[in-house]
């Protein structure tokens, strides 16, 4: 696989993991909407986090789409790295949102 089909790969399955892994809990969450601060905060927070981050990624394939030309490659590792870094933090958090959700529905 090249590198280009590798990345949009990756991409993919980045976008697909949360909806495998917390379907069931963002249709919990969302089932209980209100305009409420902390619920958006604690509710949300981890969803926005990671679309934020694999947001950070369309920049830098769009950069690195574009350098393939005759004058080299641009450097697209500020994108690169916010995108990991939302990304990371907001799947972190969501494990966490998971965890706790699990505990009151058991208890």
């Amino acid at each position: 696989m090249s590198g280009r089909g590798s990345a949009v790969a990756g991409f993919v399955l980045a976008a697909a993991l949360p909806v495998l892994l917390w379907h069931d809990l963002v249709a919990r969450i969302a089932a209980n909407f209100s305009f409420d601060a902390a619920y958006l905060v604690s509710g949300w927070t981890p969803w926005v986090l990671m679309a934020l981050g694999l947001l950070c990624f369309v920049p830098a394939a769009v950069h690195d789409h574009r350098a393939r030309g005759r004058f080299g490659r641009r450097d697209s590792g500020g994108w690169v790295g916010w995108g990991t870094t939302l990304y990371l933090l907001g799947f972190v958090l969501a494990t966490q949102v998971a965890q706790i959700a699990d505990g009151f529905a058991r208890g």
